[in-house]
């Protein structure tokens, strides 16, 4: 596939998100999905993608080890919309190796250790929920994290050769949360306990007063290291 970024983000910098998103599911139409983990901006997605589309594809990476909160809002979301988001897990035989290598909790030996436990339980099922696929959409904000403040609006995923949407990357967390409300769209408990990033439950903690959005995830590391390579950015 051959896209130039630049005349894109210069198409759509000025346009609505519901524009943006209308445009991109309607050309990309069964090869465009929303990976939702079911933290509030993919949340706002959700109801956003299917008030345009209600057969969108919306898919998320059950990783085994999530917390029992994520999965109550998984299913309100279910109920709510109607729908029964793609589920991708593990390799069963990766998963057993995983924990024949590094124990139960070796991911917080190394980020070496962490990131083979986020290549088995993240980054496979990812590459399987993205085949056939053109477009991802995904709930980044710059705000969020050092590691996404030169993100832009769409890019190209060069090591998925696909392209990235970012449709809140300008959001702040008060736009985000006044959407919820407004909408009455289902969130996750554990954001009303101090935690703004939620990912799998032992590499996830609500935050202190002061702290960045993302400082509850993999909290034993520098903060320049805290993605799971999900999001890590190619050319």
């Amino acid at each position: 596939m051959s896209i130039n970024v630049e005349s894109l983000n210069l198409r759509f910098e000025n346009e609505s998100i519901e524009s943006l998103l209308a445009c991109f599911l309607e050309a990309y139409k069964g090869r465009i999905a929303l990976a939702s983990s079911y933290g509030a901006e993919d949340q706002v997605l959700t109801d956003m993608i299917l008030g345009i589309d209600p057969a969108a594809k919306i898919f998320t990476l059950d990783t085994g080890r999530l917390c029992e909160e994520t999965y109550t809002v998984m299913d309100q979301t279910n109920q709510k919309y109607g729908i029964k988001v793609d589920v991708y897990c593990p390799d069963r035989a990766a998963v057993e190796a995983l924990y024949q290598e590094q124990g139960i909790n070796g991911f917080r030996e190394s980020i070496e250790n962490r990131k083979a436990c986020c290549q088995v339980r993240k980054m496979e099922p990812l590459r399987r929920a993205l085949e056939g696929l053109d477009v991802w959409i995904t709930g980044l904000r710059r705000a969020q994290s050092p590691t996404r403040e030169t993100m832009r609006l769409i890019e190209w995923d060069e090591s998925n050769n696909l392209i990235k949407v970012n449709p809140l990357i300008e959001w702040d967390e008060e736009k985000v949360w006044d959407y919820i409300k407004t909408n009455k769209v289902p969130y996750n408990a554990l954001h009303t306990q101090g935690y703004p990033s939620i990912g799998c439950a032992p590499c996830t903690r609500a935050i202190r007063e002061g702290e960045d959005l993302r400082a509850g995830r993999w909290w034993w590391e520098n903060p320049e290291h805290k993605e799971c390579g999900l999001h890590l950015r190619g050319t």
